[in-house]
């Protein structure tokens, strides 16, 4: 069963999958196999949990679809708990103590720890959104904040120096230590790639919208496209090439960051 790719019932030929799963290290999971968790305080939505600890991720990834008038009106988030909300499709209306506002395709909301984010589907259609929740590391006098706009508005920048790798940033990571993480989009040109393959502390959870590539995780060239959902553990091997002929390979990503490493 697929609610994502709309395809249930009977196949026409034997079960397979692309995915792969090797907990701790890295992932593809690909649409065909999600299935709806019903997960309380969401309404009139289909939710797939994505990467989480039992994966041997720090923080947990969601796919969200809300039918009209579908979200989580109660809040989601809690103490300790910090929250990143990004709108693939529709309109969603969302609001915490800080700021109410209605996104659309490219708006985003990230709600610091202790302050909970609602959100409604406020359109006439369907609306899609990846929601991300991760444990604040906290550090002596500084704080995150509530930070809300659609990266529409951000232009990409070349990534490393690379004119057809672009890069944008969400959240302003690089000049504010208070915040932990950041939220970022990788955009490659059809033949671009990374300049060499990656090896770091930090972990990754990417959503692919638009394109197809091909990734490295831990030394395994994988083919992926859009829909797909990949994790990288620490220190997990990973890079891409951009391929297709009609759409760049795209994706939306988290990488912790501003912290140590704990003993």
């Amino acid at each position: 069963m697929s609610y994502i790719n709309q395809v249930t019932g009977y196949r026409k030929d034997i079960l397979s999958s692309r995915s792969v799963v090797e907990r701790g290290n890295f992932a593809l999971i690909e649409p065909d196999g999600l299935v709806k968790n019903v997960i309380p305080g969401f309404e009139q939505c289909a939710v797939t949990m994505l990467s989480t600890p039992k994966m041997g991720a720090s923080f947990v990834d969601y796919l969200v679809t809300m039918e009209q008038g579908g979200g989580n009106p109660k809040g989601f988030g809690g103490p300790g708990i910090e929250v990143f909300l990004y709108i693939l499709e529709g309109k969603v209306k969302v609001k915490n103590e800080d700021q109410e506002e209605e996104l659309e395709e490219g708006g985003y909301i990230f709600s610091p720890e202790g302050n909970k984010v609602s959100f409604v589907n406020a359109g006439d259609t369907q609306a899609k959104a990846f929601l991300y929740k991760r444990r604040y590391n906290r550090i002596q006098g500084h704080e995150a904040y509530t930070v809300c706009g659609n990266i529409g508005d951000v232009p990409f920048t070349p990534y490393e120096g690379m004119e057809d790798v672009g890069v944008k940033d969400f959240l302003p990571s690089a000049s504010d230590i208070g915040f932990d993480m950041n939220f970022h989009i990788l955009s490659f040109k059809p033949g671009a790639c990374h300049g060499y393959i990656e090896t770091h502390f930090q972990e990754h959870g990417a959503y692919i919208y638009s394109g197809e590539g091909v990734y490295n995780l831990d030394n395994n060239w994988i083919p992926v496209k859009k829909g797909d959902y990949l994790f990288m553990g620490a220190y997990s091997l990973q890079a891409a090439y951009g391929v297709g002929r009609e759409e760049d390979f795209a994706y939306v990503y988290s990488k912790d960051c501003n912290r140590d490493a704990e003993i």
